[in-house]
């Protein structure tokens, strides 16, 4: 700035001790004496006030201000301090303002930041995810091409590998779907009083080979008929479905997977246990972000597109619920959620 508060100060300072003296000539009592006491006091009194107010309650204010305006246009939002004004100070008010405004400004840009970084995660778990499969699949329809359809044994096992690839690939874009779908408000709940129990044997039934295979047992604890709770069945079977998948997945071979059901007053939370490999606690915060694998060697053995957790998680925010997870590595893992119960006689109303 051109002028700073003492310069001005002087300046007025200058103006009123004048404008008095030449009032005070305008009596002829006003000796020469007379005239210089008014000057000098006039001068220091209006120095020291012009002074004190321009200083303390606008040349400050204003510096704060400039201080302010040149961080946010350098975008250093993020080294702003916030500082108290006077009460009286007429400038605080626009002070607090701009402050708020770049506080909002700072709190949009790393949100800004934030989807940046995710979407090219994002991107690039995806391309992995997708280019696995289909290079597989691709390997093998060129080996049939390049002769091995000949052999007849050859070309049934390959094209069964080629369709078990694609299948995968088709799990992924659906799983990709819904999520997106769910995460964009295009699928709406269907709210309604549901039985627990039967949901849960329905899902069991669906892994009775795969648990079959590994000599996995199901077990439920709870009574038919007395667990019913207000949600949406189609989404509370995904969910279901998905924690009932990873635990059989993640269960040690001969261990078994158990379902149960602590009902209140007002609510059921549901339980899913295994008693396999556990996680460990490092992971826990992170298993419901997309694509993300405990082990991701031996989670791709053992299939699954990645999402299936993702899937659960926003499901359950679309019934203002959540899951928790307690789970202790080699022990196994229990996943429960909470859902509103109703009571038998009102599902029958």
């Amino acid at each position: 700035m051109v002028y700073n508060s003492r310069v001005l100060a002087l300046l007025l300072a200058i103006c009123i001790a004048l404008i008095t003296t030449l009032f005070l000539t305008l009596f002829k009592e006003a000796s020469i004496t007379l005239l210089l006491v008014a000057f000098g006091i006039s001068f220091s009194v209006s120095y020291l006030l012009v002074f004190i107010v321009l200083d303390f309650l606008i040349f400050r204010e204003i510096n704060k201000i400039y201080r302010l305006m040149e961080k946010l246009r350098k975008k250093e939002l993020n080294k702003l301090d916030k500082q108290r004004s006077g009460t009286l100070n007429p400038l605080e008010k626009i002070n607090e303002e701009i402050f708020s405004f770049a506080e909002l400004k700072q709190k949009e840009i790393d949100e800004l930041r934030k989807l940046e970084a995710f979407r090219k995660e994002f991107i690039a778990d995806v391309s992995h995810e997708l280019k696995t499969p289909i290079f597989a699949a691709q390997g093998f329809v060129h080996t049939l091409l390049d002769g091995a359809m000949e052999d007849k044994a050859v070309r049934t096992r390959f094209l069964k590998k080629a369709a078990k690839s694609l299948d995968g690939l088709d799990a992924l874009v659906q799983d990709l779907l819904t999520l997106s779908h769910i995460e964009t408000g295009q699928i709406k709940m269907h709210f309604e009083a549901i039985d627990m129990y039967k949901l849960t044997q329905e899902v069991f039934e669906q892994f009775e080979n795969k648990a079959d295979k590994r000599d996995i047992t199901f077990r439920m604890e709870g009574n038919p008929g007395k667990v019913v709770v207000y949600a949406d069945w189609q989404r509370i079977f995904q969910v279901m479905t998905n924690l009932v998948s990873n635990a059989v997945k993640h269960s040690y071979e001969g261990g078994e997977v158990v379902v149960s059901f602590d009902v209140t007053k007002k609510s059921v939370t549901t339980h899913v246990r295994d008693f396999g490999e556990g996680i460990p606690p490092e992971h826990i915060n992170r298993i419901f972000e997309r694509f993300y694998r405990v082990d991701k060697s031996r989670s791709r053995e053992k299939g699954g597109t990645g999402l299936g957790l993702a899937i659960v998680k926003h499901i359950l925010e679309n019934h203002h619920t959540k899951t928790e997870v307690q789970s202790t590595p080699g022990k196994g893992s229990d996943f429960s959620f909470k859902l509103p119960r109703v009571k038998p006689q009102e599902s029958h109303a």
